[in-house]
Order: structure tokens, then sequence, then C-alpha cells
């Protein structure tokens, strides 16, 4: 079953987040807890883990894209 990994919210007011690199490639095999990508908002950055083990199938945002929330 395919996994959805979306922009996470990291506090109350944040909308979106903008992806700064992706740390794996499509088609490239992950683990669970494998960081996937990283991304800024106005107060932070961080990383963002795969929730399961499987393949990355597709990239949607490019790095540099901004992302909402969700």
């Amino acid at each position: 079953m395919p996994v959805l990994v979306k922009m996470p919210k990291r506090g109350l007011l944040m909308k979106a987040g903008t992806v700064t690199e992706w740390l794996v490639a499509e088609g490239d095999a992950v683990a669970a807890g494998a960081l996937l990508f990283a991304f800024e908002t106005e107060k932070a950055v961080d990383d963002v883990a795969a929730p399961a083990d499987g393949v990355l199938r597709r990239i949607v945002a490019d790095a540099g894209t901004e992302v909402p929330v969700s």
C-alpha cells in the first residue's frame, strides 16, 4: 500500500514549508525512520523521516517549492 508523506505542521501558526533538499531520489529504497527531505519555515529548519519501509516512487515538490502543511 502506498504511503503519502505530507509536509508536517511544526507549530500552531504554520501554514506552509519550503522543501530545501531531497535526501533520497525517486526509486530509492528507504527504511522507516530514514530522512527523506529537509524543509524550512519562517522559524525553523527540520527534516522529514520515512514513516515506513518502502520505495520513494515520486517526488511531487522539487527543492525550492513551498508546500502547504498536511
